[in-house]
């Protein structure tokens, strides 16, 4: 056995690196309980004009203690399947709105 490849494995107690995504977007609708309609932009490059284009998602957030209003600029992360449209959960608010 000439080509093993060596396995590490993380020391116990040490958290695990997430593979989860993380998007931060601009909170447009909290009208509905624990969930809010979260704005994601993304800019990405025109394959054809190489030109930036901007593209917008919306992502419905569960957010556990109605804290998000609109306008709140937040960081959400992905989650299992919470209900038909949510998959995404409320990771912190990085800034209220005004």
């Amino acid at each position: 056995m000439a080509d093993e490849t060596e396995v590490t494995v993380p020391a116990p107690g040490t958290p695990r690196p997430s593979r989860r995504k993380e998007r931060e977007g601009t909170v447009i609708s909290h009208s509905t309980d624990k969930t809010a309609v979260v704005s994601v932009v993304e800019r990405v490059r025109h394959p054809k004009y190489n030109k930036t284009v901007q593209r917008s998602k919306r992502l419905y957030v569960h957010d556990e203690e109605n804290t998000a209003g609109v306008g709140d600029k937040v960081r959400v992360a992905e989650t299992r399947p919470l209900s038909k449209l949510k998959r995404w959960r409320l990771v912190e608010i990085l800034e209220r709105a005004r």
